[in-house]
């Protein structure tokens, strides 16, 4: 396994929309490698999920994983671990809930986001099995961050208001956080 470098906001590659993976990708090593590595780059980084695309791979690929006592996250849920592929979401609620997004993007900074605390979704998993979700709360909310990297958009273009983004050490976030 290999920690690998996180793209940066400005960096083209994150605006770009990412491919389809297909089945006989997933059988390879490198394939495998990829999966292990994103897992080993999110931990490091300390973050709940990642995209391939930031890591400059441009496929529909997201892992994502939190522990319940994770400092970094007080009062979330756990969230487990799961490798998503070519995932397609449908809300189901209108935009409300809102969170102080990060990103491992765009580092040291938050942003207030409103975001369907509702959705379906529907993906395959590492062994390109088909699954169909009906998904709720903080959960949901991580899968739509991080499935929006695969089309290129950050949280950044979801802002409820410009005034509500910052650096983490100057803005008064008195909500939940996410990375």
């Amino acid at each position: 396994m290999a920690v690998r470098k996180i793209l940066k906001i400005g960096n083209p590659i994150l605006r770009q929309t990412s491919e389809d993976v297909t089945e006989s990708e997933i059988q390879t090593k490198d394939f495998k490698k990829l999966i292990r590595d994103m897992f080993e780059t999110m931990r490091h980084a300390d973050g709940v999920g990642l995209a391939a695309p930031q890591i400059g791979v441009l496929k529909k690929l997201v892992v994502v994983g939190q522990e319940d006592d994770n400092e970094r996250y007080p009062g979330t849920p756990e969230v487990p671990n799961q490798i998503i592929l070519n995932p397609e979401i449908t809300p189901l609620a209108p935009p409300g809930d809102g969170f102080w997004e990060g990103c491992l993007s765009v580092p040291g900074m938050r942003g207030y986001v409103e975001r369907p605390n509702k959705i379906r979704m529907k993906w395959r998993d590492e062994n390109f099995e088909e699954h169909d979700e009906i998904i709720e709360g903080y959960r949901a909310i991580v899968l739509q961050h991080e499935c929006d990297h695969l089309f290129g958009v950050l949280y950044v273009d979801r802002l409820k208001s410009t005034k509500l983004f910052g650096y983490n050490e100057d803005i008064d976030t008195a909500g939940k956080l996410l990375d």
